[in-house]
C-alpha cells in the first residue's frame, strides 16, 4: 500500500481510470461479439448494422488509448472482410 499522500491519491485516480477503461473495453468487445454472431448466422444485414456500432466503439477506444490504433484497424479489417465474404 502507498505510504505518501500523493501516492495514495495516484492510486485512487488510477483505480477510477481503470473502471472507465474497463467499461470501454467491455463496450467494444460486446459490439465485436454481435458482429461475429451475425457473421456466423450468415445474416449480412444484421452484421452490417452491428459493424457500424462496433466501428464507432473501436475508434473511441483507440482514441482513448485503450487499444492501439493498429489493433483497432486489424479488428475492423478482418470483420469487414468476413462480412464481404457472406455474399460469396
Amino acid at each position: 500500500m502507498p505510504q505518501l499522500k500523493q501516492a495514495k491519491k495516484a492510486l485512487r485516480s488510477s483505480q477510477r481510470r481503470r473502471k472507465i477503461n474497463d467499461r470501454w473495453k467491455v463496450k467494444y468487445r460486446i459490439a465485436m461479439r454481435a458482429v461475429r454472431d451475425a457473421v456466423k448466422a450468415e445474416d449480412k444485414k444484421k452484421a452490417e448494422e452491428a459493424f457500424v456500432v462496433m466501428q464507432s466503439n473501436l475508434d473511441r477506444a483507440s482514441r482513448r488509448n485503450i487499444i492501439p490504433p493498429g489493433t483497432c484497424a486489424r479488428y475492423k479489417s478482418r470483420l469487414s472482410k468476413a462480412i464481404a465474404n457472406l455474399t460469396k
